[in-house]
């Protein structure tokens, strides 16, 4: 699953080389409306196997969360062909190594093969699709699997409930209320024929993407891609349901007590628009600009020159839907969460009246191109972006042009973003505190 974004882990990098060259691929779809996208780089003997579904947290039934990324475990349990546990044998012992990770709005599975098992791949995510085993012993198996997962990185890892608990306060109607993970008590309670029924109902060809990407033969790809997913029929045609939020027009002030924590945080979290829109991206290079690094605007001068706090940041909490613009820092010494607030707000400020110089905005462009380039520099990386951009933007190019968009934005767009998105009246000031009990027992 995602962990938090105070602790994300480095994604897995096999093959590929960095550059910023143009990412060439191709695209088409399969009569039962699979969507295929094929991307021959060379440069490698690897070759990854992916399949991203349209199927996410916010996807569930308020009274049955967790389902999604259940799943993320549940499909890996073995299918017709492929006995209960023997997923990862046949993956480790043709020299690769596979994954799945689940968001609000979406769940990957990927495997990453010596080129030369391109085929097994293929094989295998198929059996995924066409022929899973869901049955009581699997379910019983990956129930206690996601519990000790919470255990270790939610309920007892520090600050490992805060975006939870951000979410949980900014979104009163859209299921992105609710944790990834979900609740343990919903999961005890479903029935078998539940989680069934969430298989046929999302896991099927035309509410997924398959990406295959790396050293591969195009032609040879094709034909056995429509061997195994060919025959797959066609699921049901599934319209997504539209939540609208209503617009936070005053401060939304929240406590939480984490037992795991002895340091408090305090966060600032403002609702912002899909992570399709201009203005989302704009607001990424407003987050880089205020925190990115030891020399961005936040961290030089309330951790490095004023001392005031361990630990300062920004971020663009991108979701298909709405997204979440973060604030957050821990205070030092004497001073307090609240001292921390107004130091960021007058920066926020001088954002809203200023524009920023020149020097600083071709700082943001060049870390921009960093970014791209690293994003883009690893044969996985390639294939979730490529995934990503058709699933959840629609244009599989963006992997592209998303970068010219970047170079396009002004700096009296940032200035205008900051006016719109990041004033007092429209965020949560969440204070994440140590648990009052264990706070006593220190003293």
């Amino acid at each position: 699953m995602k962990n938090s974004l105070i602790a994300l882990s480095s994604m897995l990098m096999l093959g590929g080389v960095a550059h910023a060259q143009k990412v060439a691929f191709e695209e088409y779809d399969l009569p039962n409306g699979l969507h295929v996208i094929l991307h021959n780089d060379p440069s490698a003997p690897v070759v990854i196997t992916s399949v991203m579904y349209h199927v996410g947290a916010k996807d569930e039934n308020p009274e049955r969360t967790g389902f999604a990324h259940f799943f993320e475990h549940l499909l890996f349990e073995g299918t017709e062909n492929i006995k209960r546990g023997e997923w990862f044998k046949i993956v480790t012992s043709n020299g690769g190594t596979n994954n799945a990770n689940t968001t609000e709005d979406r769940t990957y599975y990927f495997e990453v093969f010596p080129s030369n098992n391109t085929q097994l791949g293929l094989w295998m995510e198929s059996e995924r699709l066409m022929h899973p085993v869901i049955n009581q012993i699997g379910v019983d198996t990956q129930n206690e699997v996601v519990k000790e997962e919470k255990r270790l990185r939610v309920d007892n890892q520090p600050y490992g409930q805060l975006i939870a608990e951000v979410k949980k306060n900014m979104f009163k109607v859209h299921p992105y209320r609710w944790a990834t993970i979900g609740s343990m008590a919903h999961l005890d309670a479903a029935k078998l024929e539940e989680f069934q029924a969430f298989n046929k109902k999302f896991y099927s060809p035309n509410n997924a993407v398959l990406v295959v990407a790396g050293q591969i033969d195009i032609a040879q790809t094709k034909e056995w891609i429509n061997n195994y997913f060919g025959p797959i029929p066609r699921g049901v045609e599934l319209k997504k349901e539209t939540f609208v939020e209503t617009p936070i027009t005053e401060t939304i002030h929240a406590t939480f007590e984490d037992p795991n924590i002895q340091k408090p945080m305090v966060v600032a979290a403002y609702r912002i628009p899909s992570m399709k829109t201009r203005d989302a991206r704009v607001l990424d290079m407003v987050s880089t600009y205020l925190s990115n690094g030891k020399s961005s605007k936040l961290y030089k001068k309330i951790v490095d020159d004023k001392k005031m706090a361990l630990q300062i940041g920004a971020f663009n909490y991108a979701q298909e839907d709405y997204g979440q613009y973060i604030l957050y820092g821990m205070p030092q010494g004497d001073f307090t969460s609240n001292d921390l607030i107004k130091e960021i707000d007058e920066e926020i400020v001088k954002l809203q009246t200023d524009l920023i110089s020149e020097k600083d905005f071709q700082k943001l462009q060049n870390i921009n191109e960093s970014n791209y380039v690293d994003a883009n520099s690893s044969i996985e990386g390639v294939a979730e972006n490529l995934a990503t951009y058709y699933l959840l933007y629609g244009d599989v190019n963006l992997i592209n042009t998303d970068i010219d968009i970047l170079r396009s934005v002004t700096r009296e767009e940032m200035r205008a973003a900051a006016k719109k998105y990041l004033n007092p009246n429209q965020r949560l000031i969440l204070d994440y505190v140590p648990a009052k009990d264990k706070a006593e027992n220190k003293q």
